[in-house]
């Protein structure tokens, strides 16, 4: 079962609970969390990869809690036609989703390992990195 990538969006009242330990306990599912930016009486989000049999169960509790449950519907695209391997995408991405092929110096992209930060986006000199919904 390929996992499922999600985005959680937490409110004030429930970044300090322990959310991930119930779904791990409760519902025995896997989780990988690929980013998270979560502050005790703050708002906070997470990029998860969630698998279990008990994966709706997981995301309906998640709800109750006033969680926001999002599907992660977006990925990032490179325009190859653009891209001119200069690199600057490969030393900010933080998953290595990009990576320079050596010898070539060619800019490789594995979007599987892409946690969609938008990092890439943002320092292609060329915009040949592309958000898609």
């Amino acid at each position: 079962m390929a996992p499922n990538k999600i985005i959680l969006r937490f409110g004030q009242n429930t970044s300090d609970q322990p959310i991930i330990y119930r779904l791990v306990k409760d519902y025995d599912l896997v989780i990988n969390i690929l980013k998270a930016n979560v502050n005790p009486n703050k708002e906070g989000t997470m990029v998860l990869e969630l698998t279990g049999e008990k994966y709706e169960e997981g995301l309906d509790y998640l709800r109750d809690q006033g969680i926001r449950v999002q599907p992660l519907a977006e990925e990032v695209f490179r325009n190859e036609e653009r891209c001119i391997s200069c690199g600057a995408c490969t030393g900010i991405c933080p998953t290595g989703a990009l990576s320079l092929e050596r010898p070539s110096m060619e800019v490789k992209f594995d979007s599987d390992n892409c946690i969609v930060c938008q990092l890439c986006v943002k320092v292609c000199p060329l915009k040949a990195m592309e958000v898609r919904f």
